[in-house]
């Protein structure tokens, strides 16, 4: 191994120095250098530690660089330098705790110079031996400093375009749909909004907290499986018997919604269609829990399931559906539905008068129910006419709901 160089250059003795004093510091016992007894000791500051540590790397302004006294043991050059002597005196007099805490700032403030010189070598090397000179070229950094910061041209410091977004529009914000809804006209909150398609989107897209799907007193309302009616026990308050519809049962609908089969049936005879009739419109509570009950005794709980809604689970307890049949004389069932004439007509032309068949074909895994063409659910005209040319086969669909096939 080649024994160090005997000639340090002032920035090797200097770190060197820097070395030595961390580690006097941290292993100074606490008899060591005290000052004579009843001697007045100043406390030491971080700043007297700093300044000590810098005075082993750093010259005084004018002074010339000082050369290491290879001859002599590191420890004995350092007891020449005034200010180490008096640091140790002074640390030799406070608590240990104390100085170890002091140690340790001092040794974070001898790394952190440590580190500086080494960035300046690399810097001032270029690629020469950092060993053979004392003087760091700085005059770039020097003329960088001096010359400031770059000027701003004429023309200004550009400016960052910023384009305003408008606000997504919302029905809610809309005074007159807000009055609307608060007066329970479902009419003229749809048209507030803009139509069926633009209530719709608004709804199923989540910018209309204020419309809830859940309300059975409005016609949008949807009843699942998975969306009971609030309360279980609904019943609507202006049940009406449709007016000249041959009814089987003496069941009623809501007032829109008899309203709306009156004149659906009348059309459907006007066209050549024949005469449509109904079985079974508004279930209460307790007729629907016999309704679910029967189908369970003859098919069981499954089955039941496919085929007939739990009580507080039905749209028949809504007010709002309606089970045709076809009417020739005497009527007929409801699996004759499809396959008459009654029941392409009502396919093409119930949303004209606000119906959709609610459980269409193919249709089980979103709605929970085998197709019933005859089970027509009342949503209004508006929301017909955007169901029917939206290409919607259920309410969850076209609402952006989840599918409910189970309970």
């Amino acid at each position: 191994m080649t024994s160090p160089d005997p000639e340090l250059s002032p920035r090797r003795a200097a770190r060197a120095e820097a070395e030595r004093l961390a580690t006097a510091a941290l292993s100074l016992p606490a008899a060591t250098s005290s000052p004579a007894e009843g001697a007045p000791v100043e406390p030491v500051t971080r700043r007297q530690l700093r300044a000590a540590a810098t005075g082993a790397i750093a010259m005084q302004p004018g002074a010339a660089p000082a050369r290491a006294d290879a001859s002599a043991p590191v420890g004995e050059r350092s007891e020449r330098s005034g200010p180490l002597s008096s640091v140790r005196a002074a640390l030799a007099a406070l608590p240990a705790r104390r100085r170890r805490r002091l140690a340790i700032t001092a040794g974070c403030a001898v790394a952190a110079v440590g580190g500086l010189l080494l960035i300046i070598g690399a810097v001032a090397g270029s690629g020469a031996d950092a060993t053979a000179s004392a003087t760091v070229d700085d005059s770039a950094l020097t003329a960088a400093v001096a010359a400031g910061p770059p000027a701003v041209p004429d023309t200004g410091l550009p400016v960052p375009e910023v384009s305003a977004v408008a606000a997504t529009a919302t029905p809610c914000d809309d005074p007159a749909f807000t009055a609307a809804l608060a007066a329970g006209d479902d009419t003229a909150a749809i048209a507030a909004a803009g139509g069926g398609s633009a209530f719709r989107a608004a709804v199923a897209s989540g910018i209309a907290p204020c419309v809830s799907l859940s309300d059975p007193d409005r016609e949008w309302v949807v009843v699942n499986k998975k969306r009971p009616l609030d309360p279980i026990d609904y019943r609507a308050g202006d049940l009406i018997m449709p007016q000249n519809v041959r009814a089987l049962e003496d069941s009623a609908l809501r007032a829109a919604a008899a309203n709306a089969l009156t004149a659906m049936v009348k059309a459907a005879s006007e066209a050549g269609a024949g005469e449509i009739g109904y079985l079974s419109a508004f279930r209460s509570y307790s007729t629907q829990q016999s309704t679910y009950a029967g189908r369970v005794a003859v098919g069981g709980v499954a089955e039941a399931d496919r085929e007939s809604a739990r009580a507080g689970y039905s749209e028949h307890q809504s007010g709002l559906a309606v089970d045709i049949v076809p009417c020739t004389g005497s009527c007929g069932t409801l699996d004759d539905v499809a396959a008459s004439p009654q029941g392409a007509w009502v396919r093409e032309h119930a949303w004209e008068f606000g119906f959709i068949t609610r459980y269409a074909e193919g249709r089980e895994s979103v709605s929970g129910y085998e197709p019933e063409a005859w089970h027509q659910r009342y949503i209004g005209p508006e929301l017909a006419r955007a169901y029917h040319e939206g290409g919607y086969t259920t309410l969850e669909e076209f609402f952006g709901l989840p599918a409910a096939p189970t309970y």
